[in-house]
């Protein structure tokens, strides 16, 4: 049996999410746990499309096997028109046997998000990753303002999850703060799924 991880979930197109989802998952490990960093396939209108086996650079597709067995998840995606991308919810989508099962209920998640412009959308494809998790019967994890930098960013940062204004260009770098906030997520989905391990473990002891 491997070790508890969380699984660091994201699709990305430019880069910025990849990135963030490399802090976080920096995060994560300053918290004590294993990340785990997976990707999901593009989704193609040409119905005969299909995706390599392996992606070309970057991280590895998720399985049912690495989403089923993980701690904690936290999603990640670019906003489109206020959403989720399209490739993580149709990965999304396809887990209604997790659902039925009640794997994921119980566990820690949280969400990310980049986005062009400042006002583009950031909170409302936030908020609209969590339904998915709260059908699945996880806890949501958010930033609370003891983080300071939820307070000090000119750029990203939401309770609801990290966030990232990548600019019109896709260009802009992420900054110290949206980085912080990023490490600051990863360690607090790590340290609620310890604490929820540890109590399960003195439960059955």
């Amino acid at each position: 049996m491997s070790a508890p991880y969380v699984l660091v979930l994201y699709y990305s197109r430019h880069g910025a999410t990849a990135s963030m989802a490399r802090f976080i998952a920096e995060g994560v490990e300053q918290g004590g746990m294993e990340a785990r960093v997976r990707t999901v396939p593009s989704v193609s209108t040409d119905t005969r499309a299909t995706a390599p086996a392996v992606p070309e650079s970057g991280a590895v597709y998720c399985t049912e096997d690495d989403i089923k067995q993980c701690a904690g998840l936290i999603l990640g995606s670019p906003t489109r028109f206020g959403n989720m991308a399209a490739p993580l919810k149709y990965f999304v989508d396809g887990t209604s046997s997790l659902w039925l099962s009640g794997t994921l209920a119980g566990k820690p998640a949280a969400v990310f998000t980049s986005t062009a412009s400042l006002h583009g959308g950031q909170e409302s494809t936030l908020l609209s990753m969590q339904i998915p998790l709260l059908h699945h019967g996880m806890l949501l994890v958010g930033l609370p303002y003891t983080e300071s930098a939820l307070t000090d960013t000119r750029g990203g940062g939401t309770p609801y999850g990290a966030s990232h204004h990548a600019g019109a260009d896709g260009k802009r770098p992420i900054d110290s703060h949206e980085t912080q906030l990023c490490r600051a997520l990863g360690k607090r989905v790590a340290d609620i799924a310890l604490q929820l391990q540890r109590g399960a473990s003195r439960g059955q002891s």
